[in-house]
C-alpha cells in the first residue's frame, strides 16, 4: 500500500490520544480536513493491506494497580515454539510474547511480559504458565524503574 498525504495525516492524528468523545473519528476527520467516512475507509484499507495491524490503548499499569511486572525468559524447544506461544499468549496477565535468538551464555529463547499486583502474583502466573505449557526452565527479570513508555511515531 502506498500512503497518501491523507493517510499520513490520519496516522499522525491517531498517534496522539484518541479524543474521549462519542465520535472520535469524526473529530479527527474535522481536524485534518476530511470526513469521518473517508477516515474510516482509509483505516480499513490500511488494515486490509496489513499496514495497520492494531489500534490500542497504552495503559499506565502502575496507576491501575499492577505494581509488579517481570520479563519472564524461558527455554522453549524450537519444535514447540508455536504451541507454547499460543498457550502463553492467551493468559490475560501476559502482554507481550517474543521469540529471540540464544547465545552461548544466554539460553533463553522465549520472552513473556507478566503483570501482577505483586512479585508473588507474577511468580504464581509464571508457575501456572509453566504447568500449562510443560516448559519449566525460566528466569524472572523484574522491572526496577520505568524510564520510557511511548509508542512509535510515524510521519512526523
Amino acid at each position: 500500500m502506498e500512503f497518501t498525504e491523507l493517510d499520513k495525516k490520519i496516522v499522525r492524528a491517531l498517534q496522539d490520544e484518541l479524543p474521549l468523545v462519542a465520535e472520535p473519528f469524526k473529530l479527527i476527520a474535522e481536524e485534518i480536513d476530511s470526513t469521518e467516512d473517508e477516515v474510516l475507509e482509509r483505516l480499513q484499507l490500511m488494515r486490509k493491506s496489513g499496514a495497520l495491524r492494531k489500534m490500542g490503548a497504552v495503559l499506565k499499569h502502575r496507576e491501575v494497580g499492577f505494581a509488579a511486572n517481570a520479563l519472564c525468559v524461558w527455554v522453549v524447544p524450537d519444535a514447540r515454539m508455536d504451541e507454547v506461544a499460543v498457550i502463553m499468549c492467551r493468559h490475560g496477565a501476559v502482554t507481550h510474547c517474543y521469540d529471540r535468538n540464544v547465545t552461548p551464555d544466554w539460553p533463553y529463547n522465549f520472552y513473556t511480559m507478566i503483570h501482577g499486583s505483586s512479585r508473588e502474583e507474577c511468580e504464581a502466573i509464571a508457575r501456572q504458565l509453566a504447568e500449562e505449557s510443560g516448559v519449566s526452565e525460566r528466569q524472572m527479570l523484574y522491572t526496577g524503574r520505568e524510564w520510557k513508555k511511548t509508542s512509535m511515531s510515524y510521519f512526523i
